[in-house]
């Protein structure tokens, strides 16, 4: 497990393996004249973790925490988020899984991503700012994928780290017990209207050079969530439940399997549910069948 490291002005992007497609992402190292601090320290920083003076964390999700272990300084995350940074078994019971499904779950974060309990965590809000010694990074919460999921305004470089509005072909993700569609969307707005010279992301599309360009690509990513509306409507043409629209899925391809998948498809469904009765774009037939209008 190794980094590249690439550098934006004073902000260098640690590009994880595979370009930091799951289970790696890309973490940032933020220096200035008087402090250094790192963000979502990733599975590929374990074996030689760049020296911080403190750690902030976009969301509490396994992928951006597991090189956590390596840092014994202060460490920051959302509020919303503190509870899955300083235990375990908080992060476990976010993710929505069957009681079954989580033994494996609780497993594969201990085992396979090294994550470690901080419960000295600290949590900060929208508009903290982190001052380095002419550098500042300030925090802009992002909610939508998680409740506390938050990006980084870093200056003066013009550098804005959007964390998991990844922009990837996988599409916004708000399948988690604490996400939110709308939340997620307007996410999305508040990110289209911060001009930054560089927006960095967490997995494979890496950082995007210039307001335009991504904005272009933003827009697109944002497009899936209609895509998933239509999708859902032409479903929809006879009654339908919750059940067989989760079996059809709206987020994962067919061949993709593993206990998170149902519930993740169930909860996106129902969102878009909801979004769409609101509408008048669909109609509960009978208690607990949809059908389009």
């Amino acid at each position: 497990m190794a980094y590249t490291a690439v550098d934006y002005g004073e902000v260098s992007v640690l590009i994880g393996d595979r370009l930091g497609a799951y289970p790696y992402s890309n973490s940032l190292l933020v220096r200035g004249a008087t402090a250094s601090l790192v963000v979502d320290p990733s599975l590929s920083l374990i074996a030689s973790p760049p020296p911080a003076d403190l750690v902030l964390v976009s969301h509490a999700h396994e992928d951006h925490i597991a090189g956590i272990g390596g840092y014994d300084i202060p460490v920051h995350v959302h509020r919303d988020d503190l509870p899955g940074l300083r235990s375990r078994a908080a992060l476990v019971a976010g993710y929505g899984l069957p009681p079954e499904a989580e033994a494996e779950l609780d497993r594969m974060l201990r085992d396979d991503f090294h994550v470690q309990e901080r419960p000295d965590a600290n949590g900060f809000e929208d508009g903290t700012v982190f001052d380095l010694g002419g550098r500042t990074v300030t925090v802009v919460h992002l909610p939508g994928h998680t409740a506390g999921h938050c990006g980084f305004l870093i200056e003066p470089d013009g550098f804005l780290f959007v964390a998991d509005i990844d922009l990837t072909s996988f599409g916004p993700y708000y399948g988690g017990a604490d996400s939110d569609l709308a939340d997620f969307e307007a996410s999305m707005r508040r990110c289209r209207e911060i001009d930054a010279r560089w927006y960095g992301t967490a997995h494979q599309k890496g950082v995007i050079e210039g307001a335009p360009e991504f904005r272009r690509r933003l827009d697109a990513f944002a497009g899936v969530v209609e895509k998933r509306d239509a999708a859902l409507l032409a479903f929809l043409t006879e009654p339908r439940t919750i059940d067989q629209i989760a079996d059809h899925r709206l987020v994962y391809r067919p061949h993709v399997e593993g206990s998170h998948v149902q519930p993740v498809e169930r909860r996106t469904a129902e969102q878009h549910l909801h979004r769409l009765l609101r509408q008048g774009r669909i109609t509960e037939v009978e208690k607990g069948k949809f059908r389009a209008t």
